[in-house]
């Protein structure tokens, strides 16, 4: 049976890091390895976790290097990459042994539902899920046909750490978008796909930007990337914490 890993990239995530915890101790069964990576943290995230039994490992800032330095640390055979803000089913390991078992698939992820404490954002969670169709099929039509969705960082991606080590993983020089950019590239081993259950993550973003504002930052960085203007894109997708 496939080892499976939990590798979460942090970074002064302390207010979400004690729900998160409840989340991983009620998966069933447990993964076989719970890691968190701090791209420098200046609040209690890394005692939070600490206290919680993840242990946690320290390497500079950025998520692209932080998902790289986590798969590299991991011993397991599949890696699950999850945010801080975001909370997996309760069976998420069975579900990921599952679909990783199908060898045509080389990468996967959940589909998210974002909430606040007062409202799901329905609108633009069918965004979210829209985009992983319809960004390939329009940028990347050659890859779509061959069975790629475009995964993004609220999704809990999971993959085999062997392909993304064959891949050359992540690319440090994004800041944004680095995981729509590792799926393309894992296209090259097999299917990148969607699963049909839901992921709870937060809707910092919307609260913070308004719903409009949100989907219309969300397109314009994807347009960007799809016509290959990956560097900088930052500029265009201002940090929330």
């Amino acid at each position: 049976m496939s080892t499976v890993a939990v590798v979460i990239p942090m970074l002064a995530a302390a207010a979400v890091l004690p729900r998160l915890l409840r989340s991983l101790a009620a998966l069933l069964p447990p993964p076989d390895e719970v890691l968190a990576v701090d791209g420098g943290s200046t609040d209690a995230s890394c005692a939070i976790v600490r206290a919680g039994g993840v242990r946690v490992v320290e390497c500079a800032r950025g998520r692209a290097v932080q998902i790289n330095r986590g798969v590299a640390e991991a011993s397991a055979d599949i890696v699950c990459v999850l945010h801080a803000d975001t909370l997996l089913p309760d069976d998420a390991v069975a579900v990921i042994r599952r679909v990783m078992a199908d060898r045509r698939v080389a990468l996967a992820g959940f589909t998210p539902l974002l909430s606040g404490p007062d409202t799901v954002r329905w609108g633009t969670s069918f965004h979210n899920w829209i985009k992983t169709w319809y960004v390939p099929l329009l940028f990347r039509p050659h890859l779509f046909l061959r069975g790629a969705r475009l995964l993004f960082g609220d999704h809990a991606m999971f993959f085999r750490r062997d392909d993304f080590l064959a891949v050359g993983g992540c690319d440090p020089g994004l800041s944004v978008l680095e995981e729509a950019d590792l799926c393309a590239r894992m296209c090259r081993l097999g299917r990148t796909r969607l699963v049909n259950r839901i992921v709870l993550t937060s809707d910092r973003r919307v609260a913070a930007w308004g719903g409009l504002k949100a989907n219309w930052i969300y397109l314009g960085v994807g347009v960007r990337w799809g016509l290959g203007l990956r560097r900088r894109l930052e500029r265009h997708y201002p940090d929330v914490r």
